[in-house]
């Protein structure tokens, strides 16, 4: 019989692992982001405008 403990807890384990290397990803990419001195880095586009239902 498998050892349901020891599955939930390496799942668990890894999981979190993985978690964590996401969160770090991100800061890391947000710090690139902040640290541009770019002074437009945001850009927002327009939204999609049908013809058909401004007439």
């Amino acid at each position: 019989m498998p050892d349901y403990k020891e599955m939930y807890i390496t799942l668990f384990k890894e999981t979190t692992k993985a978690i964590s290397i996401l969160q770090a990803a991100q800061q890391r990419t947000e710090e690139i982001y902040i640290s541009d001195d770019t002074e437009n880095n945001l850009i927002l586009l327009k939204p999609h405008e049908d013809k058909k239902e401004k007439d």
